[in-house]
């Protein structure tokens, strides 16, 4: 059984080995640096890190290192990626951690003189800086640049800019890198846009040079309690928009692709979630369903959310909303109890995550105390499958090599005696 094979197993909720992504998606990535260190750990040459999404830093984990490590899955994106320019043309960089990494040719920057790395929204640094590295960061993290604007008075048109129909030159990218990808034989993870639903991440369009309408994190938190309608205005209207371009996306590389990371919307913060269940039901559900129901009815994609926190009481919802596969499973959070989670869930819907804790054991524990959470998780995740191991989120800067080795050993422990 080869790499897609097994993982294809696992979604289908049948028992096996437990498979391992790491670099698939913008949720179980690894920082560029923890990248650089794994090369040098398992013996690959010592040359710069591609960083593949320079949002979060996150590194290329290419064919070598995941032949190494035994991960079964690759990861597609869109032609442009959070800054808005293409991951193309690459030139060296040396990060304020003294690392020597590729960015792509829209990476520019300029570094204030306390230390704090500024980043150009399509890499124009005419334009307001869209996001800031601070001094002694690791990742970048988005400015707020709303212009003054009136609640009441906000229309869906203006948080609409970054939605439209794909160009030729997006599809044949889209087209080019799925071939290359289903090639290689991996479980193929297509992260390619414009189906969000109002992700944190994206609110403040750190792509757009002058971003239009609601852009304040707080504000926008704000607005679906103050103006539902128009919140459900803005998603009826990008839901449309997004089934044209899947209809066009499925036409282009049909079965190329096995999962689509549909959205990155959090619901969940570390004791519970940002919104009700009726509030769930009543702003998400519809569109959710409507987007679901289009791929499940017209592609053999599977669809993949993303939400961090304590999201159980949601997660049946999500559910019935039409979602195959739930990511980054924060076992830490409240709720979100492994064996509960998978008792109560696991017929139903993937778990693609729930290993090793990125915010305590896997960068502060000791390698036996990484090795035996991610063991743990694997006897209560894996059996009957619906389980896809990664770490919570992902691999951030400072995680000892020896940790990550040892959660890669857990696995590999746990598929030699099941």
């Amino acid at each position: 059984m080869n790499h897609r094979e097994n993982i294809a197993r696992a979604v289908r909720h049948e028992d096996g080995p437990a498979p391992m992504d790491f670099g698939a998606g913008p949720t179980s990535g690894i920082h560029v640096s923890v990248v650089a260190a794994l090369r040098e750990r398992v013996g690959l040459e010592r040359t710069p890190v591609k960083v593949i999404e320079p949002y979060q830093m996150l590194g290329e984990v290419d064919e070598a290192l995941k032949d190494a490590l035994g991960i079964g899955t690759d990861g597609i994106a869109g032609r442009t990626n959070m800054f808005g320019f293409e991951n193309s043309g690459w030139k060296e960089w040396r990060t304020p951690w003294n690392q020597e990494v590729l960015v792509p040719d829209g990476f520019k920057v300029k570094t204030e003189t306390d230390g704090t790395v500024l980043i150009y929204p399509q890499g124009d640094t005419s334009a307001p800086a869209s996001a800031k590295m601070p001094s002694g960061g690791w990742f970048f993290d988005s400015i707020i640049r709303q212009e003054e604007i009136d609640p009441d008075e906000a229309t869906a048109e203006d948080n609409l800019e970054e939605f439209g129909d794909l160009k030729e030159e997006d599809l044949f990218h889209i087209a080019a890198v799925a071939d290359e990808a289903h090639a290689r034989g991996r479980y193929v993870l297509a992260n390619l846009g414009g189906t969000a639903l109002g992700d944190i991440a994206l609110v403040p369009a750190p792509f757009a040079k002058h971003p239009k309408g609601i852009r304040d994190v707080a504000e926008w938190y704000m607005l679906t309690a103050s103006r539902p309608d128009l919140v459900r205005e803005i998603f009826e209207r990008q839901t449309d928009i997004a089934l044209r371009n899947l209809d066009r996306i499925w036409k282009t590389i049909g079965g190329k692709v096995q999962a689509l990371y549909l959205c990155g919307t959090d619901f969940g913060t570390q004791s519970g979630t940002f919104c009700s269940p009726s509030v769930f039901d009543e702003v998400w559900a519809p569109y959710y369903k409507k987007v679901n129901g289009w791929i499940h009815s017209n592609t053999t994609w599977k669809t993949f959310k993303h939400s961090c926190g304590a999201v159980e009481p949601l997660i049946g919802r999500l559910i019935d909303s039409g979602f195959d596969i739930l990511n980054p499973v924060q076992c830490s959070a409240t709720g979100m109890d492994p064996a509960r989670l998978k008792r109560n869930y696991g017929d139903n819907i993937v778990f693609w995550g729930g290993g090793s804790n990125t915010q305590a054991t896997l960068p502060f524990g000791t390698p036996e105390e990484v090795r035996k959470e991610s063991l743990e998780r694997c006897r209560i995740f894996a059996p009957g499958g619906g389980f896809v191991f990664n770490a919570i989120h992902n691999v951030q800067a400072g995680t000892p090599v020896e940790n990550f080795m040892a959660m890669v050993a857990a696995v590999k422990d746990y598929n030699g005696t099941h």
